[in-house]
């Protein structure tokens, strides 16, 4: 991302998207995070060092000059044009940035795992432990509750509250194509005979079950928002509970060694991971609702480089009090000892989860701070400017993956399995791999950006 950064703020490679500027956007951007997790997976340091290299270069090289503005900048009043809601909850480029990245490494690994270049150290754990993939499904789950804060902080500007049936009734409708999508991968995983470890979700329930029975379970905890009004503190006191119903009864047994006997039983991990899941979901909430709005600061005559700094200090604390928490539970000489479970999605792996994407957050947010101070130094310039000041520090191809990010899952989803069901891939060499694995991506990206240049939306 820095190197796309000093490409684009120096050199304005990516302002003319030619077929040149979409290869190097798809080689910075879904290229080098294909190589960093198979043929430099040994040697990161190396990888790193050849894609910070060129920053120095880019940096000797005399800057592209911006073209003159031949009318005067329009007043600040130019702005209003637009919904309050559009003005107070701009599109962000870092976490368009850090969602887009998130789904391309995602959409990645699902297939890569399949091939011995990919790392075993990369792929899920069993029962305990951490790993690359680990990460994946928790930090999807955490995203969503990012950009699921926009509605709740829309009805804030609005002033008004939404009664329960309302939010129950379109949260089902939301949840509903999620659970297609559940049903239809359970009788295609079944029908085809598809390889699937149970122990993931259980037997039937997969990671789309998962997704769809979260919005109706947010709209109830939004009631509960109104006795505790901190999203972060209900998420806290959920892992708390659901790890204390671990530890203190022989739910954690049931989950690991009961025999499956009935639906219920056949089903167990998912039913009961879904507890951590809703927790990490209320932490990415927490987190879109101090990361979304324009203004941090209440005061009318805070700047823009103000506003920007308080949003890094608190980015800063937060990443700091989710590290903190993790190191609590799971220290042996200063905490509660506990380990990582994906499997079960407990209170470690919560915080873990949180404490990677906030701290990834704050990350994006800083190398964009650093290299494009135009976007909150301009903050309030007309509608027009800020949408090309958005698009110029925002990569194409991330922002087409984060566009459709559900629908191009899917057909990442698709597309392993009728790879998996064609090629032998334990059998495939490591150059057959690369060149499977290179055109993959960019049958993903060539779609993704594909439906972005049509101006297409895919809601889910």
């Amino acid at each position: 991302m820095i190197l796309w950064s000093a490409l684009q703020s120096r050199q304005s490679f990516f302002k003319t998207y030619s077929p040149i500027a979409f290869a190097v956007d798809f080689q910075l951007n879904v290229g080098a995070i294909l190589l960093a997790t198979t043929l430099y997976a040994n040697t990161p340091l190396l990888l790193n060092l050849l894609l910070l290299a060129p920053v120095a270069l880019i940096y000797v090289l005399p800057q592209t000059p911006h073209p003159k503005k031949s009318k005067p900048p329009p007043p600040k009043q130019a702005l209003k044009p637009g919904s309050p809601e559009a003005l107070a909850l701009p599109k962000k480029s870092f976490l368009t940035t850090y969602r887009g990245a998130m789904l391309v490494i995602t959409c990645l690994a699902i297939l890569a795992v399949d091939f011995r270049i990919f790392p075993r150290r990369f792929a899920k754990v069993e029962n305990w432990g951490t790993s690359l993939m680990d990460v994946g499904v928790g930090s999807f789950v955490f995203s969503a509750g990012v950009v699921a804060a926009r509605p709740i902080l829309k009805e804030q500007l609005a002033g008004k509250t939404t009664p329960l049936s309302t939010r129950l009734y379109h949260s089902i409708r939301h949840s509903l194509p999620l659970l297609i999508l559940g049903f239809v991968r359970l009788w295609s995983v079944k029908g085809l005979d598809y390889a699937e470890h149970v122990t993931e979700y259980g037997v039937h329930w997969n990671f789309f079950f998962t997704l769809g029975f979260l919005p109706p379970f947010m709209a109830l905890f939004h009631s509960a928002f109104q006795y505790i009004p901190s999203f972060a503190g209900l998420a806290i006191l959920l892992g708390v509970a659901y790890q204390a119903a671990l530890e203190f009864t022989s739910l954690k047994a049931f989950v690991l060694t009961a025999p499956r006997t009935n639906l219920f039983d056949k089903n167990r991990e998912g039913i009961f991971s879904f507890f951590g899941y809703l927790a990490i979901f209320l932490a990415g909430q927490s987190t879109g609702m101090f990361v979304l709005p324009r203004s941090l600061l209440s005061s009318p005559s805070a700047t823009g480089t103000q506003q920007r700094k308080r949003l890094l200090l608190t980015l800063g604390a937060w990443s700091g009090i989710w590290i903190l928490l993790f190191t609590f539970t799971t220290s042996y000489s200063y905490g509660l000892n506990l380990s990582v479970s994906r499997r079960l999605a407990n209170l470690p792996y919560f915080l873990w989860i949180a404490a990677f994407n906030c701290t990834q957050i704050t990350a994006f947010c800083l190398v964009e701070t650093v290299f494009f101070p135009a976007v909150y130094k301009n903050a309030n310039d007309t509608r027009e400017a800020e949408e090309k000041v958005y698009k110029k520090s925002t990569s194409r191809v991330l922002e087409a993956y984060n566009r459709n990010g559900l629908a191009i899952f899917l057909v990442a989803n698709l597309l392993t399995g009728l790879i998996n069901l064609t090629v032998p891939t334990l059998h495939v060499g490591n150059l057959q791999a690369m060149g499977i694995l290179l055109v993959y991506a960019g049958v993903l990206t060539g779609l993704a950006v594909g439906l972005d240049m049509y101006d297409v939306s895919i809601k889910m």
